[in-house]
């Protein structure tokens, strides 16, 4: 079973091609110096028909796949694992990751293609299984490490002997990570100082942080490379409000063009970082916040500790204080928390202002403590990734579309912006939560992916039309072609259906007819449009004189559509 002088091949399959993997990369940091050993790295994505991902790994003459196994890339890694048995069953199977961490026994008993098991962290186990199958060291006493043995599946010693993650050579210093991929994910610390029962840092243990000089050096080098987007993955980043601040002031100190994603927890924020967060410039933070539920009560039950009254003053304060793009998470399907106080929870949310809010069901995950709750308590889950809830004695299946479907219109309407002036008059009508749970039920059935921008505008006009009296719905129609004409060009004979009796409204002016002294880039083109609207949402929509509005678009090559509004 030697693997000297075999390729080691390290495969996973991302959701979208945007994303990479750091796990990979810090396997193969640490393995790099094994005598004989050659390892590499595949990063493919679930989207690839499976015959073509068994060609590509197969391509690689591989001695030994390892597969890192999350639960978007489970069912697929399990058919490939089976697959590649049958193509050259000397091949060694590995799988590792948080989606096989739990239930070791039964997965591999289901799975006789996979010939181990690593749970857990996952450097210090799969080194030694390297070692171990060069005859270095006993598999047994692999700690996490799960294998077969004529027949029977031995786990070794069981243990939470964790990497020293100073140990752990930097993957970014060795060029293991793929720096061609719009995002880049980066971790300065493991662990979470919280035991929520509904994520996989409840069971996790004590947070370690890297070295401070590592993490500088680290990010020194993305920040030289000019790494457009880096994602920190660290559970709760501002745990330690000085570390936090070190390492922010870090960045601000020695960034150009880097956008930093911190999730954070806002109760923890002190008013040192909030001081200091207030240099942060636009475009350059964006901080993600697990709200969860706007019960106590609710959170109590799940083990979630956090002063809802400081959360929700920080986040008004980053709000008004800071440039920080902030995005709020909600969790659905919380034990005590029915569809009313669901909606209760957005409303409070909403009522924050922030730039995105994230709405989805409660996923059962395996190895979560609230799958235990959950089976107490009488909840009805799928079993297959990604558990999703279908009922709760709280929620029935109807409410769970529902929710989905508030999370989908959220997604289209608020996150992605475009909207702004459609939401605003609606929301001078009815309250945020009772305008997305109207235009949900409205929506019950509809197809809402895939659409056009056009048909985008029209899925709103339809959904929010309806809602309105006559006169009013009249204005609606009027600010959503507002929205509209800001972000795509309208096209003669082809204007959304809710502004088509309106065509005298219209003119498209040719270049001779807009404005002058318009600075232009080299090598644009450029149209115009001109419409009569009934309020000057230039402004803020309340001033109701007609008003004409001329919106030019500059189009050029790898810009993109620019709108201006004259």
């Amino acid at each position: 079973m030697s693997v000297s002088d075999r390729n080691i091949l390290l495969v996973t399959l991302h959701a979208k091609y945007a994303h990479a993997s750091l796990a990979l990369p810090c396997l193969a940091a640490c393995c790099r110096d094994l005598a004989g050993v050659r390892v590499s790295i595949l990063e493919l994505t679930v989207n690839e028909p499976r015959q073509q991902l068994l060609r590509r790994i197969m391509a690689e003459q591989p001695g030994m796949v390892a597969f890192s196994c999350y639960i978007w890339n489970i069912e697929t890694t399990l058919r490939l694992a089976a697959d590649i048995k049958q193509v050259a069953a000397d091949t060694l199977v590995v799988l590792g990751g948080p989606e096989v961490s739990f239930g070791v026994f039964e997965l591999m008993h289901a799975n006789p293609a996979v010939d181990f098991v690593v749970k857990g962290e996952g450097e210090r186990p799969f080194r030694q299984l390297l070692e171990a199958l060069d005859g270095k060291q006993a598999l047994d006493g692999i700690e996490n490490l799960f294998h077969r043995d004529n027949g029977d599946i031995v786990a070794g010693l069981s243990g939470n002997q964790r990497p020293a993650l100073e140990m752990i050579p930097s993957p970014f210093l060795a060029g293991l990570v793929d720096m061609d991929k719009p995002l880049t994910y980066y971790e300065t610390s493991r662990g979470c100082p919280f035991s929520c029962a509904f994520c996989l840092s409840s069971v996790e243990g004590q947070v370690r942080s890297f070295p401070m000089a590592r993490i500088e050096s680290d990010l020194a080098w993305l920040m030289e490379r000019e790494v457009r987007q880096v994602k920190l993955v660290d559970r709760t980043f501002n745990y330690d409000a000085r570390r936090a601040d070190q390492i922010w002031n870090f960045i601000l100190d020695h960034n150009r063009v880097s956008h930093f994603h911190f999730e954070i927890a806002a109760d923890l924020l002190t008013e040192d970082n909030l001081a200091l967060l207030r240099r942060v410039p636009a475009e350059t933070f964006r901080f993600e916040i697990g709200v969860q539920s706007a019960s106590a009560e609710t959170l109590l039950q799940v083990n979630r500790r956090a002063d809802l009254q400081k959360i929700f003053d920080n986040v008004r304060r980053l709000r008004e204080d800071t440039a920080i793009e902030l995005h709020l998470d909600l969790v659905a399907g919380l034990p005590g928390e029915d569809y009313d106080g669901l909606l209760s929870s957005l409303q409070a949310v909403a009522g924050l202002k922030p730039h995105v809010i994230q709405l989805e069901p409660l996923k059962l995950l395996k190895g979560a403590p609230m799958r235990e709750i959950a089976d107490r308590l009488g909840y009805r889950y799928s079993a297959a990734p990604p558990y999703t809830i279908l009922t709760t004695p709280w929620l029935g299946y109807g409410d769970i579309c529902r929710i989905e479907d508030v999370g989908r219109l959220l997604d289209l309407f608020y996150n992605q912006g475009g909207f702004a002036a459609a939401l605003d008059f609606m929301l001078e009508r009815m309250d945020f939560a009772e305008l997305f749970d109207r235009m949900a039920r409205a929506a019950q059935g509809m197809d809402l992916c895939g659409r056009s921008t056009r048909r985008l505008y029209e899925l709103f006009a339809e959904l929010a039309g309806p809602l309105l009296s006559a006169a009013d719905r009249l204005l609606l129609y009027d600010a959503l072609f507002f929205d509209y004409c800001r972000n795509e060009m309208p096209q003669q004979g082809r204007l959304p259906v809710f502004i088509a009796g309106r065509q005298h409204d219209c003119r498209w002016p040719v270049l001779r007819d807009l404005p002058e002294g318009i600075a232009l880039p080299e090598g644009s083109r450029v149209r115009g449009f001109r419409f009569s609207f009934l309020h000057d949402y230039r402004l803020d929509g309340t001033v109701a004189a007609p008003v004409d509005v001329t919106f030019v678009y500059v189009a050029g090559q790898g810009r993109g559509l620019q709108v201006r509004v004259l």
